[in-house]
């Protein structure tokens, strides 16, 4: 073990150093720059030591063995293995984690167990000793600190615990966050549920039970309930998380997020604090917060760093109490640049004639959480401009801007889809959004308001764009009028995209994949890549997700098959000799070209006959 007071520090400026250069994460004159940059601290150091005496052992503050370490990140120095990255905390740990042979962890919050956490050791320990309690396993307790020979601290956790102590090396700024937030989330959480202690028998919906309210019953406005709430926003936008579930059990209320489009568990809450934070999340939404057996649907506007966010937020009564769902949405993410989105460079310039096109409709297609509002708001905040009015009538308002003019569909008021559309073309519109066409009498106004000159944008639920026609044939609209207004209509799903921090190379056999069902339309081996799971991307091996597009152009030869009332293989095939690329096969581009894997591509897609 190495000593951990004195010039032979493994902290020290010179360790540090050695160990970097002798991993290769800095050359000679990055370490020479760092040590004369550092003479100056470690002097100033001495001089405070000295006046203070003799040094104690490493179990005294935690911010002065970790001041070099500090000063080395702090200089943003890139690394020599590879220029592309910074020098960065997590290198730096990991690098010394191999040298000390001492296992390295970046630690996953949502994987952590808050009560374990929060209830092995006191808040004040470990902050003094920057150590964190993150698992048990056959009777031991690993514990995450970025100093793993303050033997004091450890021996002290064992004592305390009654367990086998085991250290694992994790950078100092994470420790230091999750301490805060934890303990912080933890006191705010226990709190509430101390005021809100005593016999409780909550079968929420499900079950009618008298009890008399206590007159202390624990307000929304309550500062703990504040702080927890406030503390589930931030993790979600730092989680890149698109929705928050808060679920009511029986005894507890769980919390998931829905993250790349998968739901992860992140908390499992006293059941006594969950109408408490539901009420505050009502209270914030402008919502009855006395209304608790009917849905309800609300909205918040919050800062996420530089940009607003808009929370949708929506509560059903389900068996135990009521539950709420909160849709994040982010401008960064709705409003993007056409060429961002995913199109293949032959389908963008389709596309991009379709919305420049004066009048007609274009549909967009695909089931929920495919992506059709992004692909709608970035087509909108594309075309718009002050030479043009735009108007959109949706359910509901997803997010407000301000170059839109934005109706809410209000069933109680008698605003639908298809009531407001005779109201819009009195308000002198040049492009009309229209959320979804549900029913004909919407289909009806919207084929009527692309007649009488204005560009219409739309959506419809089917598998791909070939059923948007057969759809429209469906509710009722005749053949010619469809023949006469469509422009085009686009196809969409989304695939996640593989982590570019995990990434690596393997190579299958192109017989392989056809048996699938998916061409590579070459011979022999075929190099792809996939993710090996790291923590940026939570072990799943995908970080972030592309849409993968098919664009039918309703050209002469499919107009023909529209008014003949051909069936939907008839049209998909012509539209195939029309030159479309179906959404298969541009999702088998995007796996040749190393951004998503085969499975995904079979998730999403299926073969087309």
């Amino acid at each position: 073990m190495h000593p951990s007071n004195g010039d032979k520090s493994p902290f020290s400026l010179k360790a540090v150093c050695g160990v970097l250069y002798q991993k290769g994460l800095i050359s000679k004159a990055q370490a020479q720059q760092v040590l004369t940059k550092g003479v100056m601290l470690q002097k100033k150091r001495e001089r405070d030591a000295e006046g203070k005496g003799a040094h104690t052992s490493s179990g005294g503050p935690a911010s002065e063995g970790f001041a070099d370490v500090d000063l080395l990140v702090s200089l943003n120095l890139e690394r020599a293995d590879n220029p592309a990255l910074k020098l960065d905390e997590d290198a730096v740990y990991e690098a010394l984690a191999a040298a000390w042979k001492i296992p390295y962890r970046k630690i996953d919050p949502l994987k952590l167990d808050l009560n374990l956490v929060t209830t092995t050791i006191p808040r004040t320990f470990a902050m003094r000793h920057l150590v964190l309690p993150i698992g048990v396993k056959d009777g031991a307790l690993t514990v995450a600190t970025p100093d793993p020979f303050n033997m004091e601290a450890l021996e002290d956790i064992a004592r305390a615990s009654l367990m086998k102590v085991h250290p694992v090396v994790s950078p100092k700024r994470d420790i230091v966050k999750l301490i805060g937030e934890f303990f912080g989330f933890k006191r705010s959480i226990s709190q509430a549920e101390i005021q809100f202690a005593g016999p409780v028998v909550d079968l929420g919906n499900l079950e009618q039970y008298v009890k008399l309210r206590s007159s202390d019953e624990l307000p929304a406005t309550d500062q703990h309930i504040v702080n927890a709430v406030n503390y589930l926003f931030t993790y979600a936008f730092e989680q890149r998380a698109s929705d928050i579930h808060i679920e009511p059990k029986r005894k507890v209320s769980k919390v998931r997020m829905r993250i790349d489009g998968v739901l992860h568990n992140v908390y499992d809450l006293p059941k006594t604090v969950h109408s408490a934070i539901v009420s505050r999340i009502k209270t914030l939404s402008r919502m009855d917060m006395a209304e608790k057996r009917r849905p309800q649907d609300g909205r918040i506007k919050m800062d996420k760093g530089d940009v607003e966010v808009e929370i949708r937020v929506s509560t059903i009564p389900v068996a135990f109490g009521e539950k709420l769902v909160l849709r994040i949405m982010d401008p960064d993410i709705l409003f993007q640049d056409l060429d961002h989105l995913g199109f293949s460079s032959t389908d963008l310039i389709r596309y991009n004639h379709f919305i420049n096109m004066p009048h007609g409709i274009v549909l967009v297609c695909g089931p929920t959480g495919s992506g059709k509002s992004t692909t709608l708001y970035s087509t909108l905040r594309t075309i718009s401009s002050p030479e043009v009015n735009v108007t959109t009538v949706e359910d509901p308002i997803e997010m407000v801007h301000e170059s839109f003019n934005q109706i809410g569909v209000q069933p109680m008021a008698g605003v639908t889809f298809s009531s407001i559309l005779r109201n819009i073309l009195r308000q002198d519109p040049d492009i009309i959004m229209i959320g979804e066409m549900r029913d004909l009498e919407t289909a009806e106004n919207a084929v009527q308001a692309a007649l009488t000159g204005h560009l219409v944008l739309s959506t419809l639920h089917t598998n791909d764009a070939a059923s948007a026609i057969t759809r429209l044939l469906d509710l009722g609209v005749p053949p010619f009028l469809i023949q006469s207004t469509l422009i085009g209509v686009l196809g969409q799903r989304l695939v996640r995209k593989i982590c570019i921090h995990c990434q690596e190379t393997f190579e299958m056999d192109s017989s392989e994949l056809r048996e699938m069902g998916l061409d590579p339309g070459r011979e022999g081996r075929i190099a792809l890549k996939r993710g090996k799971g790291c923590l940026k991307c939570r072990g799943t091996g995908f970080l972030g997700r592309t849409a993968v597009y098919e664009v039918l152009p309703c050209t002469e030869a499919i107009k023909k098959q529209i008014v003949s009332n051909a069936d939907l293989n008839t049209i998909q095939s012509m539209a195939k000799r029309e030159g479309m690329v179906t959404l298969r096969e541009n999702a088998v581009r995007k796996m040749l070209a190393g951004e998503t894997t085969y499975q995904e591509v079979l998730r999403v897609t299926w073969e087309q006959g």
